[in-house]
């Protein structure tokens, strides 16, 4: 019989510092790399990933707390708790916490793929190098992701 995984509250790998932080709760090795799962927190006024695309998964987020607007394209859509969103391969997206308090959201990728990225990226944090398109070029060619060029600022 498979062996069950769970993973309780304060539990979980934890990426980042302070309010802000990503709690891994599946890293895709209960899943045979399948799922990849995460709990994300957003203070107010954390700087927004820049709007991009990924070729090789899609990528879910489910609100627990606080507003997020999500950007696809140019579409803006404001999810509070209860929403789900879906983005899946390919489709240009970026998200903020656009409230007063921190924002939640459960965080799924289909193949887990992107779990490794977070760690990659809190590593270039740690180094002090600066996050902008050209820092993010290189990181996101490793997991198929890249900038949508046609909503870059």
């Amino acid at each position: 019989m498979a062996k069950v995984n769970i993973v309780r509250p304060g539990e979980g790998e934890i990426l980042g510092s302070g309010a802000q932080q990503i709690r891994i709760l599946e890293n895709g090795e209960h899943t045979d790399h399948r799922l990849g799962f995460a709990e994300v927190t957003v203070p107010p006024g954390t700087p927004s990933p820049l709007q991009h695309r990924h070729a090789q998964h899609d990528e879910g987020f489910y609100v627990l707390a606080g507003t997020f607007r999500f950007t696809v394209g140019e579409d803006q859509y404001d999810a509070g708790p209860g929403t789900w969103v879906i983005v899946p391969t390919g489709a240009p997206h970026t998200f903020a916490n656009v409230g007063d308090e921190n924002a939640v959201m459960l965080n799924t990728f289909t193949p887990d793929l992107y779990v490794q990225y977070f760690r990659d990226f809190k590593a270039m944090i740690d180094s002090g190098q600066p996050v902008n398109a050209e820092t993010m070029k290189p990181l996101w060619k490793n997991y198929a992701t890249e900038i949508s060029n046609e909503y870059a600022s």
